[in-house]
């Protein structure tokens, strides 16, 4: 039997991010986790990817990066995270872009999509309760509505090291991170 060793680098979005930069410098472990996603975030990161469309993740996000990435990838420890919150492929892109600053060659950074099924509610005609209403009529009243996609899609972007471009996927290899 393997044992792996997993880290809580933050339970909530505003959460503190020393303790994070300490569970990856002595924790010894093998994955940092930062859970920053709830109904309430993703409706907030929803409105921001509305306004923006370069936005929708965790604000804290370059933050968190610049202060983990670099003793992460020292140590071969891979972080897990839902800070993409509506925006996944942004939030890797971002994350991508702080590793190259910080200069870490060889980091790969994946982000799993598909949970977003706003579009599909809103065409598919369900009811809302038992008003007999369509979702439809909320209009823009429904800001976000998601589909939770199981441990499986990141499964299979660890094992494949972070690179998965499979349908719902996205990857981004630092190696190809222009000269400083």
């Amino acid at each position: 039997m393997r044992t792996i060793r997993i880290g809580a680098g933050a339970g909530f979005s505003g959460d503190r991010i020393e303790p994070a930069v300490e569970v990856a410098e002595r924790g010894g472990v093998q994955y940092l986790v930062f859970e920053c996603l709830a109904e309430r975030t993703i409706a907030l990161a929803q409105q921001a990817k509305m306004k923006d469309a370069a936005l929708g993740y965790d604000l804290l996000l370059a933050d968190r990066m610049r202060a983990v990435l670099g003793t992460c990838h020292s140590k071969g420890i891979k972080i897990i995270t839902n800070m993409g919150a509506a925006n996944p492929v942004a939030a890797a892109e971002k994350t991508a872009a702080v590793a190259c600053a910080l200069e870490l060659r060889g980091l790969k950074v994946a982000a799993v999509t598909g949970d977003d099924v706003l579009d599909t509610v809103r065409a598919g005609g369900y009811l809302l309760d038992d008003t007999g209403e369509t979702v439809a009529s909320l209009g823009n009243r429904l800001v976000s509505a998601d589909a939770y996609l199981g441990a499986a899609p990141i499964v299979e972007a660890l094992a494949a090291g972070a690179v998965h471009n499979g349908p719902g996927r996205r990857s981004f290899d630092v190696s190809g991170c222009p000269d400083p």
